[in-house]
């Protein structure tokens, strides 16, 4: 049984809250990068880029990443793996890259975002947003910005639902079957 943890006016004001401090942590630039890891972190991307344009000065450089053939598990999750193209029309080299995600667990989702990204280039640094951390880290990984950490045992699932894929915006937590 899904248990809401977060509505969809919850959702936004953590999500104006990311982006807030997205603009204070990077003030000095004049351009923001962001990329979506595909699925959810596309839309979640968008709405913070649409938020730091509303809130400052700062241009958004919008890009969405499929980690498909980074990911170290693709032997094991994928028979024939399907790829999603990613979409990053922006030189990455010298910049300041922000990641952006749903649900943060092992790192290993965002390790892999991180190999595809320096496979186009060398940013100047990369940073890291989510929308919940829900722990249980395999690897060494943090994230700068986020919207709400909930701790959870490994046999609960976060389910960070989207209206663009999944018709409502709200964050669930529930056993996994």
């Amino acid at each position: 049984m899904d248990k809401i943890i977060m509505d969809e006016a919850t959702m936004s004001r953590s999500l104006a809250r990311i982006s807030h401090e997205i603009i204070e942590h990077n003030a000095d630039v004049d351009t923001i990068y962001l990329v979506g890891i595909k699925r959810r972190g596309v839309p979640i991307a968008k709405v913070i880029a649409e938020n730091i344009e509303k809130f400052s000065d700062i241009k958004v450089e919008l890009g969405e990443l499929d980690i498909t053939f980074y990911r170290d598990d693709l032997s094991e999750k994928y028979v024939e793996p399907h790829l999603n193209d990613s979409v990053i029309n922006f030189d990455v080299n010298d910049k300041i890259v922000i990641l952006v995600d749903d649900v943060l667990y092992t790192g290993r989702t965002v390790r892999a975002a991180m190999d595809a990204v320096m496979s186009l280039g060398r940013p100047l640094a990369i940073q890291f947003a989510v929308m919940i951390d829900r722990g249980h880290r395999e690897l060494p990984i943090s994230a700068n910005y986020v919207g709400k950490n909930i701790p959870t045992s490994r046999e609960e699932f976060i389910s960070v639902r989207v209206s663009e894929i999944d018709g409502v915006n709200e964050v669930a937590i529930m056993a996994k079957a």
